[in-house]
């Protein structure tokens, strides 16, 4: 573990993680620093301070060029986007965040219209010389149109292009062509500001779902084109919103410190929870009508390693405990139960099955994984059926999962518990009778299978140079080994494979992935053609599938809708280009004097819901 990522009082050589969980004593303190430091301390520790880790690194910040889970949940409180999630409404609902009202939609679902709220400022920035820079329709058809420039190279720009806007693609295509700069001025009818305050989206084709779209504050809301223009291609770094904090330090992959807005405009909580939830109803009465956000800063850690991020919790240096490590799901929350000893100190727990997934995918470009003949759908397929899934949730995630038929979310629709598919099969003996039927036998008597045509068989898994990842890598050793295959693992850091998995540079990955909305198709996108190389990190191209994909795109919800769900989910079982382990149960673990804080089922803004009680917390920290 880098040092710098972890300021912590806790001893380099630690106790059993048993003990460690029983005890929260201090551990005494560094030496006092001057009275100038001292009183810059005494003034932050007076403020609302949220302090907690993510366990992997972000990429950065501007909404059009990032698509990892944690830089996205750092964007949503920095930019706004026309609409929002109930914080506490389940089933989920959508409601108004920048825009005045819902949107007028056509009867086709080709035509949305929607209107501005005025007086919505972004944070002062240089770029604005001096002036009140007014949030307006016209910087929403800026924002989205930066999806479509080639020189930002957004992961996210298929995404977008799905949308079907008129003229958007020709737009990018004029740019790859003529080799000039993207003319993100240039007008067209899919994307124009009919006045100040009104945005005209118009599609090819009817998008019913596109609402939930344009809910998402992670990737779409609004950027300023002077701030953009100003920064190039070092947007990543300067993102400049109108959300209710503000960025103001970051060093990468290790720290990130955020500040309340000051020029954030009065908004209210307002969630509406259902009537029978007893925890969002009491939420609702103890925090509506107070203006948010209700903390003043927020800072955050990168620890990727478990036992330091646990313990920075348990030594009170952290406020809640996003996804608590597998490693000490025993000891703090023993039958799924929060431990007697922390219920005791007032912590509390919030537990959810996640919409998400953890999947490996399989490379469909890679020589040796990769292919549609059959010996290759069948060396995927019992590779698949050689994982030990159950294994996995109760060696490495301690009970914290359940196994999963296909790549569909939980929460999202195409999902059904009752659904089964070899997806979720494990069985050794099947495996080794698939290598055995289509040539991966051993040739040279070395005990490990080879190619049909004699070649070695090896296969080389990406992974993290971590503790829980070296679980995960026994796992792999242990399956393969049961089917005589032999592994290998290229490990490095998760930006950094990321970009390699984009580039069609990794054989196979094993990585999760978390629902933004309620509709089932985003996680279709892993196996759509198009979005090779973007979503689509197995590049897996299938027209059948495709064809599936487009149809649910137009369709309205209903059984027609779930029907064709369920015929994707049999070409991922049958061709296997992914396998899709588990769906997690997650729990957080929040410190007594954190208030508010409920997992979102569908976004990653949440920030501006919390409040601390300042006489509760500790004297030091």
């Amino acid at each position: 573990m880098r040092l710098h990522n972890l300021v912590t009082r806790w001893p380099l050589k630690l106790a059993s993680a048993a003990c460690l969980a029983l005890s929260l004593a201090a551990v005494a303190s560094p030496l006092a620093p001057s009275s100038q430091v001292a009183q810059v301390a005494q003034k932050a520790e007076a403020a609302k301070v949220l302090r907690y880790a993510f366990l992997v690194a972000e990429t950065g910040f501007d909404p059009a060029q990032i698509s990892d889970t944690y830089s996205m949940t750092v964007t949503p409180h920095i930019f706004e986007a026309l609409y929002t999630y109930d914080f506490l409404a389940r089933p989920v609902k959508v409601k108004p965040l920048t825009a005045a009202a819902m949107p007028e939609v056509s009867a086709d679902f080709r035509t949305w219209t929607i209107k501005i709220q005025p007086g919505i400022y972004f944070t002062d920035h240089p770029a604005f010389k001096g002036q009140k820079r007014e949030l307006v329709a016209a910087d929403y058809v800026y924002s989205f149109k930066r999806f479509a420039d080639p020189a930002l190279k957004s992961p996210m720009w298929n995404t977008v292009d799905e949308w079907g806007v008129s003229g958007l693609a020709a737009l990018r295509q004029r740019a790859l062509s003529s080799k000039q700069p993207f003319e993100s001025k240039k007008p067209i009818e899919g994307l124009q500001a009919l006045d100040r305050y009104t945005l005209q989206i118009k599609l090819d084709q009817g998008r019913p779902r596109l609402l939930e779209q344009l809910a998402r504050s992670d990737l779409f809301g609004a950027v300023a084109w002077e701030v953009a223009e100003q920064y190039g291609r070092d947007t990543m770094e300067h993102p400049v919103g109108t959300g209710p904090f503000q960025l103001t330090e970051w060093r990468r992959s290790s720290r990130m410190v955020l500040e309340k807005n000051p020029v954030y405009r009065e908004r209210f909580y307002d969630a509406e929870p259902n009537a029978d939830d007893a925890e969002g109803q009491a939420l609702a009465a103890r925090f509506k009508g107070r203006r948010i956000p209700m903390i003043d800063r927020v800072e955050i850690a990168i620890i990727e390693e478990s036992q330091p991020r646990w313990l920075s919790f348990l030594n009170r240096e952290h406020d809640f405990l996003e996804r608590l490590p597998t490693d000490f799901v025993n000891v703090a929350i023993p039958h799924g139960k929060l431990a007697p000893n922390l219920a005791k100190q007032g912590m509390k727990l919030s537990r959810v099955l996640a919409a998400d997934s953890a999947f490996t995918y399989f490379n469909m470009e890679d020589p040796t994984v990769g292919g549609y003949g059959p010996e290759k759908v069948a060396l995927r397929r019992a590779i698949a059926l050689s994982i030990d899934v159950e294994s996995e949730i109760r060696r490495v995630r301690r009970g914290q999962a359940i196994v999963a038929q296909s790549m569909v979310l939980p929460h999202t629709s195409g999902y059904a518990e009752t659904f089964k598919s070899s997806n979720g099969d494990y069985s050794a003996a099947r495996a080794n009778a698939l290598l055995d039927l289509y040539g991966y036998v051993d040739r040279d008597g070395d005990g490990w299978r080879d190619m049909p045509d004699g070649s070695p068989l090896e296969i080389e898994v990406a992974n993290q140079p971590d503790a829980l990842s070296r679980q995960y890598d026994e796992q792999w050793q242990r399956n393969l080994k049961a089917v005589r295959i032999k592994v290998r693992f290229l490990h490095g850091k998760w930006p950094e494979q990321l970009k390699m998995a984009r580039a069609g540079k990794l054989m196979l990955w094993y990585l999760g992935t978390v629902a933004a909305a309620p509709d089932g198709l985003p996680a279709l996108q892993r196996l759509y053609g198009p979005q090779a190389g973007n979503q689509n990190l197995s590049r897996f191209k299938n027209s059948e599938f495709d064809a599936l994909y487009d149809r649910l795109q137009l369709m309205p919800d209903g059984p027609e809708r779930e029907a064709l769900f369920l015929q994707a989910k049999r070409i991922q079982a049958a061709y296997m280009p992914m396998k899709t382990h588990v769906h997690r149960l997650v729990s957080d673990i929040s410190q007594p004097w954190l208030i508010g804080y409920r997992r979102p089922l569908f976004r990653y803004d949440f920030w501006q819901y919390l409040d601390i009680d300042t006489e509760r917390l500790p004297t030091k920290r």
